[in-house]
Protein backbone atom coordinates (compact mmCIF):
# COMPACT_ATOMS: atom_id res chain seq x y z
CA UNK A 1 0.00 0.00 0.00
CA UNK A 2 1.38 3.79 -1.01
CA UNK A 3 1.55 6.67 1.39
CA UNK A 4 -0.17 9.02 -0.79
CA UNK A 5 -2.93 11.66 0.34
CA UNK A 6 -6.64 10.14 -0.42
CA UNK A 7 -8.39 11.51 -3.78
CA UNK A 8 -10.61 13.73 -1.70
CA UNK A 9 -8.66 15.20 0.58
CA UNK A 10 -5.53 15.80 -2.56
CA UNK A 11 -8.49 17.89 -4.23
CA UNK A 12 -9.04 19.93 -1.14
CA UNK A 13 -5.15 20.74 -1.22
CA UNK A 14 -4.54 21.34 -4.71
CA UNK A 15 -7.77 23.23 -5.10
CA UNK A 16 -6.81 26.12 -2.13
CA UNK A 17 -2.99 25.43 -2.36
CA UNK A 18 -2.42 26.42 1.05
CA UNK A 19 -1.65 24.20 4.26
CA UNK A 20 -1.69 26.33 7.74
CA UNK A 21 0.74 24.68 10.12
CA UNK A 22 -0.44 25.38 13.85
CA UNK A 23 0.84 24.95 16.99
CA UNK A 24 -1.78 24.97 19.78
CA UNK A 25 -0.87 25.38 23.27
CA UNK A 26 -4.50 25.75 24.15
CA UNK A 27 -6.82 23.29 23.23
CA UNK A 28 -9.97 25.96 23.99
CA UNK A 29 -8.45 27.70 20.79
CA UNK A 30 -8.61 24.61 18.39
CA UNK A 31 -12.33 25.53 17.62
CA UNK A 32 -12.34 28.79 16.96
CA UNK A 33 -8.90 28.87 15.30
CA UNK A 34 -10.77 26.20 12.68
CA UNK A 35 -13.55 27.92 12.34
CA UNK A 36 -12.30 31.59 11.53
CA UNK A 37 -9.99 29.24 8.64
CA UNK A 38 -13.27 27.64 7.24
CA UNK A 39 -15.05 30.67 6.77
CA UNK A 40 -11.67 32.12 5.15
CA UNK A 41 -11.34 29.42 2.65
CA UNK A 42 -8.45 27.71 4.21
CA UNK A 43 -9.64 24.24 4.37
CA UNK A 44 -6.48 22.17 5.28
CA UNK A 45 -4.91 22.47 8.21
CA UNK A 46 -1.59 20.98 9.72
CA UNK A 47 -1.14 20.66 13.13
CA UNK A 48 2.14 19.79 14.66
CA UNK A 49 2.63 17.59 17.52
CA UNK A 50 4.72 20.05 19.62
CA UNK A 51 2.06 20.61 22.52
CA UNK A 52 0.78 18.26 25.35
CA UNK A 53 -3.18 19.28 23.51
CA UNK A 54 -2.07 18.80 19.60
CA UNK A 55 -3.88 15.26 19.17
CA UNK A 56 -6.67 16.22 21.08
CA UNK A 57 -6.78 19.64 19.26
CA UNK A 58 -6.87 17.28 15.58
CA UNK A 59 -9.82 15.05 17.18
CA UNK A 60 -11.80 18.36 18.00
CA UNK A 61 -10.94 19.96 14.57
CA UNK A 62 -11.91 16.60 12.89
CA UNK A 63 -15.25 16.32 14.55
CA UNK A 64 -16.44 19.77 14.66
CA UNK A 65 -15.33 20.35 10.87
CA UNK A 66 -16.17 17.47 8.55
CA UNK A 67 -15.49 19.34 5.33
CA UNK A 68 -11.78 20.18 6.40
CA UNK A 69 -8.65 18.03 5.96
CA UNK A 70 -6.90 17.62 9.13
CA UNK A 71 -3.28 17.22 9.12
CA UNK A 72 -1.23 16.37 11.98
CA UNK A 73 2.58 17.66 11.72
CA UNK A 74 6.23 16.60 13.48
CA UNK A 75 5.37 12.74 13.40
CA UNK A 76 8.54 11.34 14.46
CA UNK A 77 7.73 7.81 16.04
CA UNK A 78 5.08 5.03 14.96
CA UNK A 79 3.60 5.86 18.27
CA UNK A 80 2.27 8.91 17.08
CA UNK A 81 1.69 7.78 14.07
CA UNK A 82 -0.99 5.56 15.61
CA UNK A 83 -2.52 8.24 17.99
CA UNK A 84 -3.06 10.58 15.09
CA UNK A 85 -5.00 7.82 12.97
CA UNK A 86 -6.97 7.24 15.86
CA UNK A 87 -7.78 10.92 16.32
CA UNK A 88 -9.14 11.33 12.87
CA UNK A 89 -5.95 13.05 10.94
CA UNK A 90 -6.16 12.70 7.17
CA UNK A 91 -2.70 12.89 6.65
CA UNK A 92 0.08 12.99 8.46
CA UNK A 93 3.85 14.92 7.90
CA UNK A 94 7.63 14.73 9.18
CA UNK A 95 10.58 17.11 8.79
CA UNK A 96 12.69 14.13 7.48
CA UNK A 97 12.13 10.94 5.92
CA UNK A 98 11.86 8.24 8.68
CA UNK A 99 11.23 5.05 6.99
CA UNK A 100 10.08 2.79 9.61
CA UNK A 101 7.38 6.11 10.65
CA UNK A 102 6.74 5.73 6.56
CA UNK A 103 6.08 1.85 6.45
CA UNK A 104 4.20 2.30 10.00
CA UNK A 105 1.74 5.15 8.35
CA UNK A 106 1.46 2.74 4.95
CA UNK A 107 0.35 -0.49 7.16
CA UNK A 108 -2.72 1.42 8.58
CA UNK A 109 -3.62 3.29 6.15
CA UNK A 110 -2.77 7.31 6.81
CA UNK A 111 -1.36 9.51 4.48
CA UNK A 112 2.20 10.41 4.78
CA UNK A 113 4.27 13.09 3.59
CA UNK A 114 7.83 12.43 4.49
CA UNK A 115 10.32 15.39 4.46
CA UNK A 116 13.03 15.79 1.75
CA UNK A 117 15.36 17.93 0.55
CA UNK A 118 17.42 15.89 -1.41
CA UNK A 119 17.09 13.45 -4.77
CA UNK A 120 18.26 10.65 -2.80
CA UNK A 121 15.45 11.10 -0.21
CA UNK A 122 12.76 11.35 -2.68
CA UNK A 123 13.78 8.29 -4.78
CA UNK A 124 14.07 6.74 -1.23
CA UNK A 125 10.11 8.45 -0.75
CA UNK A 126 9.27 7.01 -4.18
CA UNK A 127 10.20 3.66 -2.56
CA UNK A 128 7.53 3.87 0.15
CA UNK A 129 5.27 5.11 -2.40
CA UNK A 130 5.01 8.10 -1.77
CA UNK A 131 4.56 10.87 -4.56
CA UNK A 132 3.59 13.69 -2.69
CA UNK A 133 6.42 14.97 -0.52
CA UNK A 134 7.08 17.75 2.40
CA UNK A 135 10.34 19.73 0.84
CA UNK A 136 11.72 21.38 4.37
CA UNK A 137 13.74 23.32 5.18
CA UNK A 138 12.50 25.18 1.89
CA UNK A 139 14.29 28.89 2.33
CA UNK A 140 17.25 27.25 4.36
CA UNK A 141 17.97 25.08 0.96
CA UNK A 142 17.59 26.94 -1.32
CA UNK A 143 14.51 28.16 -2.37
CA UNK A 144 12.27 28.40 -5.53
CA UNK A 145 15.41 27.83 -7.54
CA UNK A 146 16.70 25.14 -6.15
CA UNK A 147 13.32 23.03 -5.58
CA UNK A 148 12.82 23.90 -9.73
CA UNK A 149 16.09 22.44 -10.40
CA UNK A 150 15.80 19.11 -7.98
CA UNK A 151 12.67 18.38 -8.72
CA UNK A 152 13.10 18.34 -12.68
CA UNK A 153 14.23 14.54 -13.33
CA UNK A 154 11.28 13.56 -11.48
CA UNK A 155 8.21 15.39 -13.48
CA UNK A 156 7.32 12.89 -15.30
CA UNK A 157 6.54 10.76 -12.84
CA UNK A 158 3.90 12.82 -10.88
CA UNK A 159 5.98 13.98 -7.84
CA UNK A 160 4.48 17.16 -6.32
CA UNK A 161 6.17 18.81 -3.45
CA UNK A 162 4.56 21.47 -0.53
CA UNK A 163 7.61 23.39 0.25
CA UNK A 164 7.28 24.45 4.34
CA UNK A 165 9.98 26.30 6.41
CA UNK A 166 10.72 30.36 5.81
CA UNK A 167 7.50 30.55 3.70
CA UNK A 168 5.93 33.81 4.24
CA UNK A 169 3.58 36.31 2.59
CA UNK A 170 6.54 37.65 1.20
CA UNK A 171 7.40 34.37 -0.81
CA UNK A 172 4.82 31.61 -0.90
CA UNK A 173 3.26 33.12 -4.72
CA UNK A 174 6.74 32.47 -6.17
CA UNK A 175 6.41 28.96 -4.87
CA UNK A 176 3.22 28.43 -6.26
CA UNK A 177 4.09 29.13 -9.67
CA UNK A 178 6.09 26.10 -9.87
CA UNK A 179 4.37 22.88 -12.01
CA UNK A 180 5.97 20.44 -9.55
CA UNK A 181 4.28 22.27 -6.25
CA UNK A 182 0.91 21.14 -5.06
CA UNK A 183 0.49 23.47 -2.29
CA UNK A 184 2.64 25.79 0.00
CA UNK A 185 2.49 25.14 4.26
CA UNK A 186 3.34 27.52 6.93
CA UNK A 187 2.69 29.38 9.43
CA UNK A 188 2.63 32.86 8.58
CA UNK A 189 -1.27 32.75 8.63
CA UNK A 190 -1.84 31.63 12.22
CA UNK A 191 1.23 32.09 14.04
CA UNK A 192 1.70 30.62 17.39
CA UNK A 193 1.38 33.51 19.34
CA UNK A 194 -1.04 34.87 17.78
CA UNK A 195 -3.38 31.80 18.21
CA UNK A 196 -1.77 32.23 22.24
CA UNK A 197 -4.02 36.17 22.21
CA UNK A 198 -6.92 34.67 20.31
CA UNK A 199 -6.65 37.32 17.74
CA UNK A 200 -8.60 36.09 15.27
CA UNK A 201 -9.03 39.32 13.17
CA UNK A 202 -5.12 38.71 12.60
CA UNK A 203 -5.89 35.37 11.31
CA UNK A 204 -8.96 36.50 9.15
CA UNK A 205 -6.83 39.20 7.58
CA UNK A 206 -3.84 36.51 6.79
CA UNK A 207 -5.96 34.38 5.20
CA UNK A 208 -7.78 36.52 2.91
CA UNK A 209 -4.99 38.05 1.69
CA UNK A 210 -3.07 34.59 0.79
CA UNK A 211 -6.20 33.40 -0.96
CA UNK A 212 -6.56 36.56 -2.97
CA UNK A 213 -3.08 35.89 -3.70
CA UNK A 214 -3.43 32.31 -4.63
CA UNK A 215 -6.84 32.32 -6.45
CA UNK A 216 -4.68 35.20 -8.75
CA UNK A 217 -2.03 32.77 -9.64
CA UNK A 218 -4.65 29.75 -10.84
CA UNK A 219 -6.47 32.11 -13.01
CA UNK A 220 -3.36 33.05 -14.25
CA UNK A 221 -2.10 29.60 -14.84
CA UNK A 222 -5.70 28.63 -16.63
CA UNK A 223 -5.35 31.70 -19.34
CA UNK A 224 -8.37 33.63 -16.79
Amino acid sequence: MGSDIKHDDLAKIKEKSIVVTVVIDDIDNALPLAEVLQKEGINVVEVTLRTECAVKAIQMIASEFPKMVVGAGTVLNVKQVEEVKRAGAQFAVSPGLNVEVVDAANEIGLSFMPGVCTPTEVEKAMTRGCKILKFFPAEGIGGVDYLKSMAAPYSHLGIRFIPLGGIDESNFTRYLQLDCVLAVGGSWLAPRYIIGKKNWDYVRASCFDAMMKATKIKKNANGG
